[in-house]
């Protein structure tokens, strides 16, 4: 019998970009020997970054901790990286699992409300494909996690028809390569 998948999203705001933000994954990830599959994602408004990773594991591989080790003298002064762990999500409906094209980024809509009709959501996947998240724990911050994968100049357009709904919380992501070692 095969577990269930579930997907852990963990949110992480930061004014390091994406060069510094991966040097210090990179190191959550050795110390944590963790070799679950991750997807990283970034997006920047006015010089702060936010980062979504994607943990996907069976319900009870998961455990997550990002935090920092005590620095030497010689490093330089901690920077701050705020992490919020949205919960972990079960697959409601998959379009797409490969990575983004060049010509694509993913936006993300976070819906709050259960009560909410996910075929409005699925109607404005005409413009790329559409996964959505399920919460699977009570303790999740949203109900669903819709995830679009959209050619590049779309997601403005996107963006507006999500600001529509009172409920969701959305922005534009791209992928962060992260190094298989």
């Amino acid at each position: 019998m095969r577990e269930e998948q579930i997907v852990q999203f963990v949110c992480f705001e930061t004014t390091l970009d994406r060069e510094k933000f991966i040097i210090e994954w990179e190191q959550y990830s050795r110390r944590a020997n963790s070799d679950l599959d991750v997807t990283l994602q970034q997006s920047e408004k006015n010089n702060l970054f936010q980062y979504i990773a994607q943990h996907r594991c069976t319900i009870n591989e998961f455990d997550f901790i990002f935090f920092r080790t005590r620095r030497s003298r010689n490093q330089s002064a901690a920077v701050p990286i705020k992490t919020e762990r949205l919960g972990g999500y079960s697959i409601l409906q998959s379009e797409r699992t490969g990575d983004l094209d060049s010509n694509e980024s993913k936006v993300f809509g976070f819906v709050i409300d259960t009560a909410s009709n996910l075929d409005v959501y699925r109607q404005m996947s005409s413009y790329g494909q559409l996964n959505i998240y399920e919460a699977y724990y009570e303790s999740c911050c949203y109900a669903y996690i819709l995830e679009f994968f959209i050619k590049n100049e779309f997601c403005s357009e996107l963006l507006q028809q999500l600001s529509q709904y009172n409920a969701t919380e959305a922005g534009i992501y791209k992928e962060c390569v992260l190094e298989i070692s």
